[in-house]
């Protein structure tokens, strides 16, 4: 995929190339996988096009971050909320071996990478994935695990630089709406 920028053949800002040749902004991605998340994009609306499209792109780049976030994406997008969460599990352990901390969110620790450091891409990337997943976790009724998630993105960023507080005023809203009006 080219840009615009190297269309033109402008100079780029410091660091610009460096940061979208990385994997998570499809850096290393074969042109053929490319083309064929471009592909299961383009034919969304027939499952069984975009599926195969998408396994093709993963049988090319089988652990490679644009692959994992197409699938994650079409999922989420079709309503498919359990595959979404599945694949959301995957983008975190491989988000947690790209940084070398534990691979389950719940013994990450904040002093394991910059977790509010907009320049440190893959924990960014681990802050949102687990955003996800508790987001979805929320939508399947899993509030307990949920909220624990939530809870551990506040506390590895308590700065809330990705809104993760959004989740718990909506978890508190819908408790206080569930409680019963105390008639005494």
């Amino acid at each position: 995929m080219t840009t615009a920028r190297q269309q033109s053949r402008e100079p780029s800002p410091v660091g610009e190339d460096s940061l979208l040749s990385h994997p998570l902004f499809g850096g290393g991605l074969p042109p053929l996988a490319e083309q064929y998340l471009a592909w299961a994009g383009d034919n969304y609306s027939s499952d069984r096009v975009a599926e195969e499209y998408l396994n093709q792109a993963q049988n090319l780049a089988p652990d490679h971050f644009a692959v994992l976030i197409g699938f994650y994406r079409y999922y989420f997008y079709k309503g498919r909320l359990q595959e979404a969460l599945a694949i959301s599990r995957i983008c975190m352990a491989k988000a947690a071996r790209e940084k070398n901390f534990a691979t389950d969110w719940r013994a990450v620790q904040k002093e394991d990478a910059q977790f509010g450091d907009y320049d440190d891409v893959i924990a960014r990337f681990f802050m949102f994935c687990l955003k996800g997943y508790a987001y979805l976790l929320l939508r399947l009724g899993d509030f307990v695990e949920g909220r624990a998630a939530v809870e551990k993105l506040l506390q590895l960023d308590a700065t809330d630089k990705i809104n993760a507080r959004l989740l718990i005023d909506i978890l508190e809203r819908q408790k206080a709406e569930e409680e019963p009006a105390d008639d005494e």
